[in-house]
């Protein structure tokens, strides 16, 4: 008895250290997710030069003839400090190559730096349902750049989303428990359930470097997985694709309540007059003041949940 128990010292010692060792990791793996924010125009030029977060997701364009004024420094603040950088477009529901050439003109400089995005929202959207024009905005792309961007969509429309255009885009998906000040969540509600890459979970997000609300959002991976997506294999190309037509109007970038507020947005006749009135005289970043009402969706009522981007904007 006594040889077999002085034999297995050296076994016990090798499975504790090969215990501890995965207890050492086990942390490791859990923190792997990035925390970050997504901004626009409506967020002052300089947030993303203070605050926190592992990645920025910077709004560039919308349709084919509104670009954000303050996205190049937007997007600035955040390479300068060595974070992960992504940039978006809104769907406007224009010619779907048209509105990629536009997106594509404008971040050209980034391509390969930054993860691209197509942002498929219902608002000023007129080619909201048609799942053919997702599939041909991120083909139009693909073409012009050799990288696939991912698809911001709300959960309740995943149904939107194409099979092929899932098999190469990864999905940012926007769901929300409730629009309760918060700050960054390790695992919030329904985490991973879609198999999206990305997750946006509030609208009420309040983090440091930063005194007001902002879209919070986890990435399922590291910098080294988040650069693939915008450089996969090396296979990024800057492009300048052709120029297109300027419309005869401009559309009105969307606030951070309009895009995703799950408690849903009403203006008044004089508020859209006036709002046409301030992009007549040059200001299209502006929105006037809004007024709320109670999110009526039937899925939201179903799950008890708020879903951010299910409802039409009366």
């Amino acid at each position: 008895m006594g040889r077999f128990k002085n034999k297995s010292k050296p076994l016990q010692a090798l499975i504790a250290a090969l215990f501890a060792v995965l207890l050492a990791c086990t942390p490791a793996i859990a923190m792997a997710d990035m925390v970050g924010i997504d901004v626009s125009g409506w967020q002052a030029s300089n947030v993303t030069c203070t605050a926190s977060y592992d990645f920025a997701v910077v709004k560039v364009s919308q349709g084919v003839g509104f670009e954000n004024g303050s996205w190049r420094t937007q997007a600035r603040c955040v390479t300068d400090r060595g974070k992960s950088l992504g940039l978006y477009h809104y769907a406007g529901g224009n010619n779907a190559a048209s509105e990629a050439d536009y997106f594509v003109g404008r971040a050209r400089d980034y391509i390969g730096r930054a993860v691209l995005v197509l942002d498929w929202e219902s608002y000023q959207n007129a080619q909201w349902g048609n799942s053919d024009w997702v599939r041909r905005f991120v083909q139009r792309v693909h073409t012009l750049t050799g990288v696939w961007p991912m698809v911001y969509v709300q959960a309740s429309a995943l149904g939107q989303i194409p099979g092929d255009v899932r098999a190469n885009c990864g999905l940012w998906v926007a769901q929300y428990a409730s629009n309760a000040p918060t700050g960054y969540q390790s695992r919030p509600w329904n985490y991973a359930v879609y198999g999206e890459a990305m997750r946006q979970y509030t609208s009420n997000g309040w983090i440091s470097g930063y005194n007001g609300p902002l879209d919070l959002n986890y990435f399922r991976g590291d910098a080294g997985q988040w650069q693939a997506y915008a450089n996969p294999a090396g296979a990024a190309k800057p492009a300048t694709p052709p120029q297109t037509e300027k419309p005869p109007t401009q559309t009105i970038d969307l606030g951070p309540r309009h895009r995703h507020d799950p408690w849903r947005l009403r203006q008044r006749p004089a508020a859209a007059r006036r709002a046409r009135r301030e992009l007549r005289q040059g200001h299209g970043d502006r929105q006037p003041a809004p007024r709320r009402c109670r999110d009526r969706s039937a899925a939201a009522g179903r799950a008890g949940q708020h879903d951010p981007r299910g409802r039409p904007l009366w």
